[in-house]
C-alpha cells in the first residue's frame, strides 16, 4: 500500500487484495501469453476451461469441500438465489423455513413466500435485527424440505457465530458477505451460497456449493437459468457466464491460499473488526448498537454521537482517503465493510481518522 491508497469501506462492491488487482492490471491486455485479454476470450476455449478447473480445484482445497457437493457459477448473484431456491427445491408443495435475522434474510422471505409455502421460524424484527433469536424459540416445520438463513447481515452487522442446527433438513445458507472468511463444515449444509462482490471478486457472478441429491428437483416450469440442473450438467456454461468475474474470483482463491488459507482470513477478520470495535466501545462519542455476541466481523455500523455531523464526517472522511462509511438508508449512521481484502492499515488509517475527528467536534 501507498500514501496514496484509497481505503474502500463499501458493503459490495467492495475492496479487494492490492495484490490481486495488481495481477489483474498486469494480465489486462495479454493473459499467459495468449495475446488477449480474459474479458475476450471464449468460455469454451482450453484457456478458459483452464480456469474454471484451477479455481475449482483451489475452492475445494480451501473449503475441504467432498466430492458428492457441486460447485456451480450463477450469474445474477444472491439475490438471484432468493428465487432459485425455492423454484429448485419446493416444486411438489413442500413447505421450507426462514430464518428472518435482517433485510437480506427478510428479503428472501418475502420472494421465497411468492413461490411456495414458507413458514417462518424465527424473526428478530421486534429488536430491530439486532440479535438472532435462540434455537429453543424456533418454530420449525415438522416436515421442512429446507431451512433457510444468512450467515451475515450487512446492514445491521449481525452474523451468527456457528453453524444453525437443523438436524436432517437440509441447511440452505446465504453467506455472501462472510463467504471465506472463515472455515466452516460444508458437509453442515445442502446449499451455501455467496454473490462475489464482498470477499471472491466483482459484481454479476454467484458461487453454489450444493449437495448433489438437491439437484434435478426443479419444477417443470422453472425458467432453466434458475434451475441448478442445468447448470450441473453444463459445467455452469449452458450460456455465456460471467467470465471475468469467474476469472477473477479464481485469482482471489489463490490469494487466500497465500495467506494461509481460510483459517487465517478468519484471524484477520477477528484482529480487524476487535480493533475497531474496541475503539468504538471505549468512545462516548461512537457507539455500536450490537450485543457482543451477535457482532459481525465483516460489517460494522457505528453512530456519531451528533447526527448532524454525520454530513461532516463523511466529507472529512474522504478528504483522508476513506470512502463508502455511510450506513445503510434504513438505518442511517456509519457503517465500516472490512472484508477479506480490507489491510489492517486501513482499519487503523480509519481509527486514527475517528480519534482526530472525535476530538475536534466531541
Amino acid at each position: 500500500m501507498t500514501d496514496n491508497t484509497v481505503y474502500n469501506f463499501g458493503a459490495g462492491p467492495a475492496m479487494l487484495p492490492h495484490e490481486v488487482m495488481q495481477q489483474v492490471k498486469d494480465e489486462l491486455l495479454d493473459w499467459n501469453g495468449t495475446g488477449i485479454s480474459v474479458i475476450e476470450m471464449s468460455h469454451r476455449s482450453k484457456e478458459f476451461i483452464s480456469i474454471t478447473e484451477e479455481a475449482e480445484a483451489d475452492l475445494r482445497e480451501i473449503l475441504a469441500i467432498p466430492e458428492n457437493y457441486k460447485i456451480l457459477y450463477v450469474p445474477g448473484g444472491a439475490t438471484m438465489m432468493m428465487s432459485a431456491v425455492p423454484l429448485n427445491l419446493l416444486a411438489n408443495g413442500e413447505t421450507a423455513d426462514y430464518l428472518i435475522t435482517g433485510s437480506w434474510s427478510k428479503k428472501a422471505h418475502k420472494e421465497a413466500a411468492r413461490l411456495g409455502n414458507i413458514n417462518i421460524a424465527a424473526d428478530s424484527a421486534d429488536d430491530n435485527f439486532y440479535s438472532i433469536p435462540p434455537r429453543e424459540n424456533w418454530a420449525v416445520s415438522s416436515d421442512a424440505a429446507y431451512l433457510y438463513y444468512t450467515d451475515n447481515e450487512t446492514i445491521t452487522g449481525v452474523e451468527f457465530g456457528d453453524i444453525p442446527d437443523a438436524g436432517e433438513v437440509p441447511l440452505v445458507c446465504d453467506m455472501t458477505s462472510n463467504f471465506l472468511s472463515r472455515p466452516f463444515d460444508v458437509s453442515r449444509y445442502g446449499i451455501a451460497f455467496a454473490s462475489a462482490q464482498k470477499n471472491f471478486g466483482p459484481a454479476g457472478i454467484a458461487c453454489v456449493i450444493i449437495h448433489e441429491d438437491l439437484i434435478g428437483r426443479a419444477g417443470d416450469k422453472t425458467p432453466f437459468l434458475l434451475d441448478f440442473k442445468i447448470y450441473a450438467d453444463n459445467d455452469s456454461m449452458f450460456n455465456t457466464p460471467p467470465s471475468f468475474s469467474w476469472y477473477m474470483a479464481g485469482l482471489i482463491y489463490k490469494w487466500i491460499k497465500r495467506q494461509g488459507g481460510v483459517a487465517a482470513m478468519d484471524e484477520l477478520a477477528k484482529q480487524r473488526s476487535s480493533r475497531l470495535y474496541d475503539f468504538v466501545d471505549a468512545s462516548e462519542f461512537y457507539s455500536n448498537p450490537i450485543p457482543e455476541r451477535f457482532r459481525s466481523r465483516m460489517n460494522i455500523p457505528f453512530i456519531l454521537k451528533d447526527d448532524e455531523l454525520n454530513a461532516t464526517f463523511l466529507s472529512e472522511a474522504k478528504q483522508n482517503k476513506l470512502i463508502e462509511l455511510k450506513g445503510h438508508r434504513s438505518v442511517g449512521g456509519m457503517r465500516a465493510s472490512i472484508y477479506n481484502g480490507m489491510p489492517m492499515e486501513g482499519v487503523d488509517a480509519l481509527i486514527s481518522f475517528m480519534q482526530h475527528f472525535e476530538q475536534q467536534h466531541g
